[in-house]
């Protein structure tokens, strides 16, 4: 496969006519979350040089549907942290900053005993088995580690596994979080989640996105929001712009042509010169059924080659780590 630049995007002047009808700038995540993402891994599998792994993730995701779809109750942050966090413009839920109660071991627990279930592969089993060994503080070293993107310490094999139970956690803070607020006398608090000081990382916890993901809704059509990596919450970010410096100047889009010559339009990497750093753009317009981190990890070749022109990674896919951050990603021809 090669890459080209044939993504048609909105002009200034598109973009100005649809910036009348506003979007609510933050989506929290939907309760179909995981199970669209593990449908989207099962359709993306099929005749692809990572098909047990992305099979694998799509067994991972029902998994975690199963557990996010449970009415668990779980600690949410007091009413004046939340304020606290508004008024300074933060997420309220912020991984650096919000403490991580010790419910997301049970999360982890849950999804490897359903994975040692599961018809998965003898080595992924022996890992699930390992890791469902491994003590309080090890994982809890381990999410520190996964948490601030991939820090050294970060076991890579384990991450994914060690990630999913993180989403779910983080997913039904932020549901749990929005449901308290909508259950409340509006008029007298502060919606838990808007736009905060810097609109790269998540409103709600703080992490970086995975990609991001152009709507066709009637009320977003065209617009561009970011996916978080973590949570799955959606924040509204204006296109041709930069993710990492949020710079307009010099950005190009690349993407993948087959060997039919056929270019792969759904999936496009937005390329900034100014800064040399890229995130991955998914497209409802070209394809209804893309999700940002199941296509984001079913297009490693387009890493690859971007990453070959000396661009970083600003995406940060949890269920995949490349190594040390910053790392080149792997052959996506050999599982």
């Amino acid at each position: 496969m090669t890459s080209s630049s044939p993504i048609r995007v909105m002009t200034p002047e598109e973009i100005a006519v649809n910036a009348g009808a506003r979007a609510a700038p933050v989506k929290v995540p939907e309760p179909g979350l995981f199970a669209g993402r593990a449908m989207r891994l099962r359709q993306l599998a099929e005749g692809h040089a990572m098909r047990d792994y992305l099979l694998f993730m799509a067994e991972l995701s029902q998994a975690q549907h199963e557990r996010f779809k449970r009415p668990d109750a779980v600690a949410l942050p007091a009413e004046v942290l939340v304020n606290s966090a508004m008024v300074g413009g933060l997420p309220p839920l912020d991984v650096a900053t919000f403490p991580r109660d010790a419910a997301w071991r049970d999360e982890l627990r849950a999804l490897l005993g359903a994975m040692g279930k599961s018809a998965i592969p003898d080595p992924a089993r022996a890992l699930v088995k390992q890791l469902g060994e491994a003590d309080d503080d090890w994982l809890e070293r381990q999410a520190d580690a996964l948490l601030a993107g991939g820090a050294p310490g970060l076991e890579p094999a384990a991450a994914p596994l060690i990630a999913a139970a993180l989403q779910v956690h983080w997913a039904r803070l932020v549901v749990r979080l929005q449901q308290r607020y909508d259950d409340s006398d509006q008029g007298e608090h502060v919606a838990p989640f808007g736009m905060i000081d810097d609109p790269t990382v998540c409103p709600c916890c703080g992490s970086r996105p995975v990609a991001s993901i152009t709507r066709i809704a009637a009320e977003q059509s065209g617009q561009r929001f970011l996916a978080c990596a973590l949570c799955g919450a959606q924040w509204h970010y204006v296109r041709i712009k930069c993710t990492h410096c949020q710079g307009t100047k010099g950005i190009t889009f690349q993407s993948l042509i087959d060997a039919d010559g056929k270019t792969s339009e759904a999936v496009a990497a937005e390329c900034c010169e100014t800064c040399g750093h890229y995130l991955k753009q998914v497209h409802m317009e070209k394809d209804l059924q893309v999700e940002p981190l199941a296509d984001d990890l079913a297009s490693l070749t387009l890493d690859l080659l971007v990453g070959e022109q000396g661009l970083v990674r600003q995406g940060f896919n949890p269920l995949l780590i490349l190594g040390e951050p910053d790392a080149p990603p792997p052959d996506p021809g050999g599982h």
